[in-house]
């Protein structure tokens, strides 16, 4: 929070800068829990006393669950995005040759711009249905459901892949962008869901979600170049990279299974019940029906949290128009040479890979560092100088090329810098306003702002996929 202003009575107006020198956070961890949130504690609380005391997240199994709920949460769409040759292969004209060389069809050109729009259009829709929700729904319910329909198209997706579908290609690519949109929704419905529980933890738990939805970048891509590097069939690779998103899931429901029974995790859930009594719980009788199911007000959130949400809303907005739709086609301008790194591995490597590592390095790096502050005009500032990116991957050596012909990186070190640098400034610039967003409201709101603020997210996302379309056509 500002420190020139007062501070308001709120359980979870808990933003402490660790750029400030905050001398009462000391390194245990029980300390760390503790300090942001009690010091701002009014002095005759109604929070019970046994809710003000945190116990110890032993192993830091809650921070690992949150961590393995982020990567699963964008699981599906790595998966998606990653399997690049494998869409080529399954949408071009020369599914029965079996050949290694990318064939070029109208479908397969523009596959990445139809991929994320269809999957983050349907993302907004389920977003607003989740604040819709909040109070209506237990938060077991939806993450668990949306975990399920996740795992079962997963499923679906890893059997088709030896499926042959050279006479139906475009019967599969409906039905690929299809599955893509319900998988999508159902993950940011997931998404959402967390993020808004994560909000009643302290601020190192939400940030190991966001973490972790890099790791699953990470995790993905090196899946990916290993799969390419391992198997000698395309569908080879593709069923085992599936396999790995299958498992993974089934990892994410038994682990989330798992955190009620842990008393770190009970504790914050008792406060945000104490903090929030119109919320119902599951099996819990409607006292009175108009308050127990009412939607959360939306204006003192967007009061508290406008600049923020713009903020994650505009950081997506560029990195998704560019990633992977403009990155993945960028190609090596040795690509002629027939060397396995300018053919086979560069665009696995430079764009996901690179992208995918910097943007965990930059999520990563908001744990120890957190500058600019909450109500700071330098974040926003940050923020729209990323613009200057879009002209940067334009003109680097992106194939084919119709109507841009002007190429004015001729060398594949300009790729990498560029990738590097939208990673790291994605990460940290998109995981401060997130993390910042449920910490700026009254504890009762929490849950609904983290849900608003992956609405921001996702809106981002859901333009840029958009005017991502609009670029790749237009170089």
């Amino acid at each position: 929070m500002d420190s020139t202003g007062p501070v308001q009575p709120s359980l979870n107006s808990s933003y402490v800068s660790n750029a400030l020198g905050n001398h009462n956070v000391s390194d245990d961890e029980e300390s760390e829990d503790q300090s942001p949130s009690a010091s701002l504690l009014p002095k005759h609380s109604s929070v019970p006393l046994a809710v003000r005391y945190s116990p110890e997240d032993s192993y830091c199994l809650v921070y690992i669950i949150f961590f393995l709920m982020g990567i699963g949460s964008l699981l599906p769409w790595n998966f998606f995005i990653t399997a690049k040759h494998y869409w080529l292969y399954k949408l071009s004209n020369n599914t029965h040759g079996g050949s290694s060389e990318e064939q070029r069809s109208d479908l397969g050109d523009y596959f990445e711009s139809y991929l994320a729009i269809a999957s983050t259009v349907p993302s907004v829709l389920c977003l607003i249905l989740n604040y819709i929700l909040v109070n209506r729904l237990s938060a077991n319910v939806r993450i668990l459901s949306s975990l399920f329909v996740i795992l079962l198209l997963f499923v679906v997706t890893t059997v088709l892949v030896k499926v042959d579908v050279s006479n139906s290609r475009m019967g599969f690519f409906v039905g690929t962008l299809a599955s893509v949109a319900v998988v999508s929704g159902a993950s940011n419905l997931f998404t959402g869901s967390v993020f808004g529980i994560s909000g009643h933890f302290p601020m190192r738990i939400s940030q190991a979600l966001i973490s972790g939805q890099a790791m699953g970048g990470t995790l993905s891509a090196v899946a990916s170049i290993v799969d390419l590097a391992v198997a000698k069939d395309v569908t080879d690779s593709a069923l085992a990279y599936f396999l790995t998103a299958d498992v993974f899931i089934l990892l994410c429901i038994f682990t989330y299974l798992l955190l009620p029974k842990l008393a770190y995790s009970r504790h914050y859930m008792l406060a945000a019940a104490c903090t929030n009594p119109g919320v119902m719980s599951e099996g819990e009788e409607m006292s009175d029906a108009g308050s127990s199911v009412s939607v959360p007000p939306l204006q003192p959130i967007l009061r508290k949290i406008w600049v923020l949400g713009l903020s994650v809303f505009f950081v997506f907005f560029v990195s998704i128009m560019l990633f992977p739709a403009v990155s993945s086609g960028i190609q090596s301008v040795n690509k002629d040479s027939g060397s396995p790194w300018t053919t086979t591995y560069f665009v696995p490597l430079t764009s996901f890979l690179l992208y995918n590592v910097a943007d965990f390095c930059g999520r990563q790096a908001t744990a120890w560092l957190q500058v600019p502050g909450p109500t700071s005009r330098v974040l926003p500032a940050l923020v729209l100088c990323r613009s200057i990116m879009i002209p940067l991957l334009m003109f680097c050596n992106y194939q084919p090329r119709d109507h841009l012909h002007t190429v004015l990186f001729t060398h594949d070190v300009y790729p990498v810098i560029f990738n590097c640098l939208l990673g790291l400034t994605n990460g940290y610039l998109g995981t401060l306003p997130m993390i910042y967003g449920p910490k700026v409201v009254p504890r009762e709101l929490t849950e609904a702002t983290g849900v608003v603020m992956s609405f921001f997210l996702t809106l981002g996302l859901a333009f840029g996929s958009a005017f991502s379309a609009l670029i790749v056509h237009c170089i």
